[in-house]
């Protein structure tokens, strides 16, 4: 394995992580020069290179960084004790909401433009994002399941159906065309579909109001 170069830290660190945070985001590593990020954070040349020795090392740190900062908890949600139909919606937004965010759309692109050159940092971002919000809801479905309120035969494909469904339309639309161009009516539209079409799929039967709960009523 090559050498890894330890990282600096001092005065000005802060300062030039969030230069080096500005420049990555916006033009990938490939398209990022240590001139840029020198101006972006405000220091000279001299100065970037003595707490980083050089752009790679830079860019893992600014990406793991973003990591910690970007990630969709619902632990919190899934641990509230009222039935699936209620906290379902809630759970959605925060998904669809996370998707659009103009920090999940930039770490989102440069996750896919920089996965070949740094496989180990894409499989980071897919452990501690996607891959760990599919086991939280995994965790919460088979709690509904035991409930009675879910029928699911296959947890992690309902895991993942679910977040395709928060998706839809609204993070391709968010990734080419800006967060900003995904007004709160679409969202809200995304979201309700969502809700209603997975339990429509997986819901049980309330045996209070006999009634399939895909077909309550979703605000």
């Amino acid at each position: 394995m090559p050498k890894v170069l330890p990282v600096t830290r001092g005065r000005k660190f802060t300062q030039v992580l969030e230069g080096a945070r500005s420049v990555f985001l916006r033009d990938g590593f490939e398209g990022a020069s240590v001139d840029d990020i020198a101006r972006e954070a405000g220091v000279s040349k001299a100065t970037l290179y003595s707490y980083f020795p050089d752009k790679r090392l830079m860019f893992i740190e600014v990406f793991r960084a973003e990591l910690a900062r970007d990630s969709t908890d619902i632990s919190a949600l899934i641990e509230v004790d009222l039935r699936i139909e209620q906290v379902l919606p809630f759970i959605v937004q925060m998904i669809s909401a996370h998707l659009i965010s103009d920090l999940g759309v930039r770490v989102f692109r440069v996750s896919v433009g920089e996965a070949e050159r740094f496989p180990a940092l894409a499989r980071e971002y897919y452990e501690g994002g996607p891959a760990r919000l599919r086991d939280q809801l995994i965790q919460y479905f088979q709690r509904c399941v035991e409930r009675g309120e879910l029928a699911i035969a296959d947890f992690e494909l309902a895991a993942e159906q679910l977040i395709e469904l928060a998706s839809v339309s609204v993070h391709h639309r968010a990734l080419f065309l800006g967060s900003e161009t995904v007004d709160k009516d679409s969202l809200r539209r995304v979201n309700r579909g969502a809700v209603q079409m997975f339990l429509s799929c997986y819901g049980v039967v309330d045996p209070e109001n006999a009634t399939p709960a895909g077909r309550l009523r979703v605000t």
